[in-house]
């Protein structure tokens, strides 16, 4: 018998001691599993949105949003803590989005965060490195709403886009009242509508064949977007005054165009995917008409209308999400997103997936946006991109507010963004800079937004600005209606501000004489930015364009007759286009975020400024180095001083441009002009340049574009690994007496040199290398330039680039 217990008990102890065994190594294998789950912490490169807050950074919103790279098939934790009093103040598990902002604002002070992810199985990966930022006393409070807080802000009735439906009465109040005027214009349009009432007829797709970027293609193309524009927003007018008013004739026609739109293929002729330009629109404008009309609708008319918005906004979703949230320098997709927000808000509960596209729309504008600057302002893709883009945000800033009581204008940008258009375009000037579209524009384009702006940040100076052209514009239809007036801001001059600014989130200086006057002023604009050459900020870095009392002397050349045509493509992107130097005739990467310059110095005084920007590793094959530093005396002298390394003996070519040709007599006597304003250049070093001049274009723009330019090329005699230009610019008046005298002279370690002024001498030390020391003229310094201005009959002024 006891033979026997004693055996029972052998038993269960191998029993108990394999299951041990067992379940050790089946957590043996769960962790070799896991550690073979590995968070993937490569870098961020150009074109991905990067971690945020990055190490070391001061955020200037408050919370943070977080940002970190993606990876398939997990979901995140995120862990933030107080780095004095080592306190988790954050953290947050199951996040869908490599993005996330907290719902509270921290307390001023230092944090660290990190984060880690799990897979479908419930295994974690390794938690990321550690990053340190801090929250300033003055940071913003934006934190955002948890989504179901959010979404259950916005009405269940309609409408919900742009009012809400118990603030209908208070508009209709207003349009029997103060702002009947606005209300009677509205009628005159939706009578004209009812009696030209626009056609619905599917637009075509492209005929077969039909080459994609053609002339012809671009008339279907762009042709399919105003085709809709006028249908949609045609029905929204009509059914948006109906509500105010009551006219069911109104409502009825905005319901008969709906309804015949909504006919239409969803992935066909005005599919996002197949014409965004035309399938954007018609997301919005059908979004926007259908929940003014919506009372109107019977429930299979709605189900119709539900049916072709969930195809179309899945489309957009699939296509955006989750990609947008880490790579969003797509330049349509930064209107479409919230686009998308809107459809998902009109269609909140009445179309599966609505929910989703609202919740990505919010997630993208907390954590990744604006994408095409800092919190300073600026839109790396020139002001007309810039202002087409923000202008449209403007209508998701009233959505949010009003649907979800979010204020667009609490982020830092907003209260900077005015800037911008101030430093780059004083008022009177023509011709905005850098960017596609960009030289066609003039200052009084900038009135519409740049009032809206004003009257948002309460900013003085920016109503200064619209002021100066002649005032805010009446903004017409119904987003004027529901902005109604906007509110008075008092002017105020720009007195105290600097003429030259930085704008270090896009690279970008713009160095003025006179900010009040762009008649009056001589300006620099300068560019040398981290977005390098992507999207419509195609222009290669350490490129400069040179306006003087109201005209363009050296400008961006060529013509965007259209995106990626064999001209835009060959001859804009090209560094040949722009005020630059090519190497052997190659110049900077194309069109990418790889090929990235950076401004590494910036200082202004009210009569000198000096700006430097690098720019080597964007060229094809990269260079050793390219620094080009602009000195600025104001108004009258502009030095260029460019250092280049190749990685062997080169050719070196010095381009320029201009409307009309360049008189070129001998290397020291070049002159641009411009009706009655000039510029004298000389090319003090090096020696021996030969010269080519060509108003031809190679490749050249489409047959429409008729207006052509000069092109000036000064190329170096002997093949050098290393070069050195010192280009000396003065711009005036026809007909003003200027001094010519330029004396620049060869030491050890870089040059001197000396210029006359009408009423002085600049005096400066151009060092060639960065640890070399100069002296002269009383002056002395190690690797930096040093400029020293001498006025008559006063103090010398000292302005040097020494850390």
């Amino acid at each position: 018998m006891i033979a026997i217990k004693e055996c029972k008990r052998e038993v269960m102890t191998l029993k108990v001691f394999s299951t041990v065994n067992m379940l050790l190594l089946l957590l043996l294998v769960s962790n070799l599993t896991a550690a073979d789950l590995k968070l993937d912490e490569r870098p961020a490169v150009g074109g991905e949105w990067g971690y945020r807050p990055a190490d070391g950074v001061v955020s200037a919103v408050n919370p943070p949003s977080f940002s970190w790279r993606p990876q398939k098939g997990l979901t995140w934790e995120i862990e933030c803590q107080d780095k004095t009093l080592k306190q988790n103040v954050y953290s947050a598990k199951d996040i869908k989005f490599n993005v996330c902002c907290p719902p509270e604002p921290f307390k001023a002070g230092t944090y660290i965060w990190s984060y880690r992810g799990k897979d479908e199985k419930g295994r974690y990966t390794n938690f990321s490195k550690v990053r340190t930022f801090t929250i300033a006393k003055d940071a913003a409070s934006m934190p955002m709403p948890e989504r179901e807080e959010l979404l259950s802000r916005i009405p269940r009735t309609h409408p919900r886009l742009f009012v809400r439906p118990e603030n209908l009465p208070k508009l209709r109040r207003l349009a029997k009242g103060e702002m009947k005027a606005q209300y009677d214009r509205l009628v005159r349009e939706c009578e004209r509508l009812l009696k030209n009432p626009p056609p619905t007829k599917e637009p075509p797709k492209y005929p077969k064949g039909m080459v994609r970027g053609s002339e012809e293609w671009r008339k279907v193309w762009w042709g399919n977007r105003t085709y809709t524009i006028k249908a949609l927003n045609g029905a929204a007018t009509l059914a948006f005054t109906r509500l105010l008013g009551g006219q069911e004739k109104y409502g009825a026609e905005a319901k008969r165009i709906l309804l015949e739109c909504a006919k239409w293929e969803p992935k066909g002729s005005t599919g996002y995917r197949y014409n965004d330009e035309a399938g954007m629109p018609y997301a919005y404008y059908f979004s926007r008409t259908y929940t003014f009309v919506n009372d109107l609708l019977s429930e299979q008319e709605k189900k119709m209308c539900r049916a072709v918005m969930k195809v179309r906004g899945d489309e957009m979703y699939n296509h955006l999400c989750p990609r947008h949230l880490w790579r969003p320098f797509a330049s349509h997709s930064n209107r479409a997103w919230h686009f998308l927000g809107e459809v998902g808000i009109a269609f909140l509960g009445e179309v599966e997936g609505a929910e989703d596209w609202v919740w990505f729309a919010m997630n993208v504008f907390y954590n990744v946006y604006p994408v095409w600057c800092d919190d300073d302002g600026g839109w790396h893709e020139g002001i007309s991109y810039g202002h087409s883009y923000l202008g449209r945000f403007t209508w998701w800033a009233d959505v949010m507010r009003e649907a979800m009581g979010v204020d667009a204008y609490d982020k830092p940008f907003f209260s900077k963004a005015g800037y911008h258009t101030m430093y780059l375009m004083p008022p009177g000037k023509k011709g905005g800079g850098f960017g596609d579209s960009a030289w066609r524009r003039s200052a009084s384009s900038n009135v519409s937004l740049m009032s809206q702006f004003a009257a948002q940040a309460g900013n003085g100076h920016w109503q200064w600005y619209v002021e100066q052209m002649g005032g805010a514009r009446e903004v017409g239809g119904y987003i004027g209606f529901i902005r109604g007036a906007l509110p008075k801001v008092k002017a105020k001059p720009p007195d105290g501000l600097p003429n030259s600014r930085l704008f270090m989130g896009t690279g970008q200086a713009y160095l003025n004489s006179d900010l009040t006057d762009a008649s009056k002023s001589v300006q620099v604009v300068f560019k040398s930015s981290f977005f390098g050459t992507q999207s419509h900020g195609n222009e290669a870095n350490n490129s400069f364009v040179l306006w003087a009392y109201g005209k363009q002397l050296l400008v961006r050349s060529g013509h965007y007759d259209s995106y990626g045509s064999a001209h835009h493509s060959n001859w804009v992107w090209s560094t040949r286009s722009v005020n630059n130097i090519t190497v052997n005739g190659r110049g900077q990467k194309k069109r990418t975020a790889q090929a990235q310059g950076k401004i590494t110095a910036f200082k202004t005084t009210p009569s000198m400024d000096i700006v430097v920007g690098e720019a080597g590793m964007a060229y094809e094959p990269p260079l050793g180095r390219f620094t080009r530093a602009i000195i600025f005396v104001k108004p009258e002298l502009v030095v260029i001083y460019d250092r280049l390394e190749a990685k062997e003996p080169s050719k070196f070519e010095y381009w320029l441009h201009a409307f009309n040709k360049i008189n070129v007599k001998n290397q020291h006597e070049v002159q641009v002009r411009n009706d009655n304003v000039v510029c004298d250049i000389d090319f003090l070093t090096p020696s021996g340049l030969t010269f080519q001049q060509t108003n031809e274009y190679d490749p050249k723009p489409r047959p429409r574009f008729k207006m052509k330019e000069w092109h000036l090329t000064a190329e170096t005699a002997d093949k050098k690994r290393r070069m050195e230009f010192v280009t000396v610019y003065r711009p005036h008046r026809a007909g003003a007496k200027v001094p010519s005298e330029a004396r620049l002279k060869r030491i050890k370690g870089g040059y001197v040199l000396k210029v006359r002024l009408s009423d002085g001498n600049l005096e400066a030390l151009l060092p060639t290398g960065d640890f070399t020391t100069l002296r002269a003229f009383g002056l002395t310094t190690r690797g930096a330039i040093k400029c020293q201005l001498k006025r008559d009959g006063k103090s010398a002024e000292i302005l040097g680039l020494e850390k």
